[in-house]
């Protein structure tokens, strides 16, 4: 007896601020590839497709993504994390005396 099917695996890529195309807010939108395995006897063997998708956290608007478009956003990602990483943290309690609030 073979035991066979498929089974999905999702993994976040990225988190962007962006403009959604649906309601018009700029909000956190999230990257994830959607891989799907064939399976047999529960181990994940041949990935049969892979499709990308960028959901809006507003609304959940979701479209789907080519490949080219799938690089200029991790490209975009990264440059936001490069930049969050160089500017130092400045919490706004740095400085005061303990008692002073």
């Amino acid at each position: 007896m073979l035991i066979w099917g498929w089974r999905q695996y999702v993994t976040r890529l990225a988190v962007l601020t962006l403009v959604c195309g649906r309601c018009g807010n700029p909000a956190a939108h999230v990257l994830h590839k959607l891989v799907t395995k064939f399976t047999l006897f529960f181990v994940p063997l041949i990935p049969l497709s892979t499709k990308h998708t960028l959901q809006c956290t507003w609304c959940g608007a979701e479209s789907n993504l080519v490949q080219q478009q799938v690089t200029e956003l991790l490209g975009q990602a990264q440059a936001e994390n490069m930049r969050a990483a160089q500017q130092p943290m400045n919490p706004s309690w740095q400085g005061q005396q303990p008692g002073s609030y």
